[in-house]
């Protein structure tokens, strides 16, 4: 009787983000908020005890309104301010099945675009969507179990849900959780919006004074647990290198700090059904992989011989992402036998670099500077070696991209790349390569051991299957989530009858 009641439970929980794919995508935190979700509500049908309803909210933006998305006003309604209240509109569809929805109003419309140059001209944006979350259980009438909210730009409604509850009856018993998908990016500038909003700073003495008015540390001293998105990131934090000066504050809350590993939606990145790929393989027809590497040759003007190792840059070209360590090792080893494409957009200064890398070597690299989610796909299908000397990486999702392609990492072994890739030096079933310093001289040792081993064809291939057969699902981290919220639930008495 006791075991057939606590099946009935559900976690009911608000997730809250930025950005959403495919409604709206700018990184890899829009392929969260559009997956993990769906992938929570999926195995509350399948797992017993506990389950998770998942309800996400993210902006009613321009470029959502213009699109063709059917979407169902709700209500009106009002966030407070020093100068009196702003409006705010509540509309509602669905996402891959999980109930959505949608928040608009002036600091929204306004903003020409998701993200603006700097975190000052994105203030008011998301301080007002952060607001307007916390009011959305008791608009709709729906108790909110669990707050979960994503970086920065939500980390205010973690900060400001212990004043929320005296008003919203809804959120009496709510915990919350805050995933960190990059600790640098932490909203300063936001000063102004704080304040309009009548936001008060965080009175954690253990923040530093400068995290007491930036959102990401004041919803880090709120939430009742922090998840950063890979079990390695979630270490590295708590070192200076990675830390961002909170380290000494992390590791005070170590207790209420975890990682669980981001997934990917493997449905749609699947080498045998994908329609970007003009030939579809799986391990079982592993052969027509090389004619995907042929017409990729052939597509950017290269001869046609798959003996010589193809490599491939698919990155944000940022400082971050190591683009200068990946120019300064290809350059270093022109006379080795290899071909590159460099496939990406970003900083002026790292998109001029790659030009001139393949101006000085036009028979080796080709530069493609542009954004092109199809060309991607067809690159990872194609090329051998995917490179990635991050200078550090919380998560990483084109490793897993790529491996699930048959395309081997080289990657450094920081963040999510440590935790996802496998090196032969370590590993009985390796899946890829790492090194350990973000340097030109690290990558280019490992991109040595790679191509000495890429002559070894079984090896070779042994090492493409293993890839292709690691099961990087949202399902597993949905089980963490599931985890994590039940552990909330469970200390609390939160749990609500469906």
């Amino acid at each position: 009787m006791g075991g057939e009641s606590r099946s009935k439970k559900v976690i009911r929980v608000l997730f809250i983000a930025s950005e959403a794919a495919p409604l709206v995508k700018a990184g890899g935190l829009g392929d969260v908020a559009g997956a993990l979700p769906a992938a929570l509500n999926r195995l509350g049908a399948v797992v017993g005890g506990a389950s998770a309803e998942v309800r996400l909210v993210i902006p009613f933006y321009n470029s959502i309104k213009t699109s063709n998305i059917s979407a169902t006003f709700i209500r009106k309604f009002k966030v407070s301010t020093l100068n009196g209240a702003v409006e705010a509109g509540l509309f509602e569809t669905s996402l891959s099945g999980v109930v959505t929805y949608l928040v608009s109003g002036a600091p929204v419309s306004e903003s020409a675009s998701i993200y603006g140059k700097d975190f000052k001209e994105d203030a008011e944006k998301f301080v007002f969507f952060s607001l307007a979350c916390l009011k959305i259980p008791s608009l709709i009438g729906w108790k909110c179990d669990i707050l979960h909210a994503n970086d920065w730009h939500t980390a205010v409604a973690i900060h400001h849900l212990a004043t929320a509850k005296k008003k919203n009856a809804s959120l009496q018993t709510t915990r919350s959780v805050l995933t960190i998908h990059n600790l640098p990016f932490m909203g300063s500038g936001v000063d102004e919006a704080l304040v309009k909003y009548k936001i008060s700073p965080s009175n954690d003495d253990n923040l530093p004074n400068w995290g007491k008015t930036q959102p990401l540390p004041m919803g880090l001293a709120a939430a009742d647990r922090i998840v950063a998105v890979s079990p390695t990131y979630a270490k590295e934090i708590l070192t200076p290198e990675y830390g961002c000066d909170l380290q000494d504050f992390l590791r005070k809350r170590s207790g209420h700090l975890t990682g669980i590993l981001n997934g990917i939606d493997v449905e749609s990145w699947d080498p045998a059904t994908d329609p970007a790929l003009k030939f579809n393989f799986a391990v079982s027809n592993f052969t027509t992989r090389s004619q995907n590497k042929r017409a990729l040759l052939a597509e950017f003007g290269f001869p046609v011989e798959s003996d010589v190792p193809l490599l491939a840059l698919v990155s944000r070209f940022d400082w971050q992402k190591g683009i200068d360590i990946i120019i300064a090792g290809l350059r270093a080893m022109k006379n080795f036998a290899w071909r590159a494409i460099l496939l990406g957009t970003g900083e002026r200064n790292l998109e001029q670099a790659c030009r001139d890398l393949e101006d000085e070597m036009p028979g080796k690299v080709r530069a493609a500077i542009l954004f092109d989610v199809q060309l991607s796909r067809r690159i990872y299908a194609g090329a051998d070696l995917l490179l990635m000397p991050s200078r550090y990486e919380p998560c990483g999702l084109s490793q897993m991209y790529a491996m699930r392609y048959g395309c081997l990492p080289i990657a450094r072994a920081t963040g999510g790349l440590a935790d996802t890739v496998s090196d032969p030096l370590s590993s009985t079933a390796p899946t890829g390569f790492l090194f350990p310093n973000a340097d030109a001289s690290s990558f280019i040792t490992a991109l040595k051991r790679a191509l000495r081993l890429y002559k070894k064809r079984a090896f070779w291939q042994a090492m493409q299957f293993n890839a292709m057969s690691r099961d990087f699902s949202w399902s597993v981290s949905a089980r963490n989530y599931l985890d994590l919220y039940t552990q909330l639930s469970e200390n609390s008495s939160i749990m609500s009858e469906p």
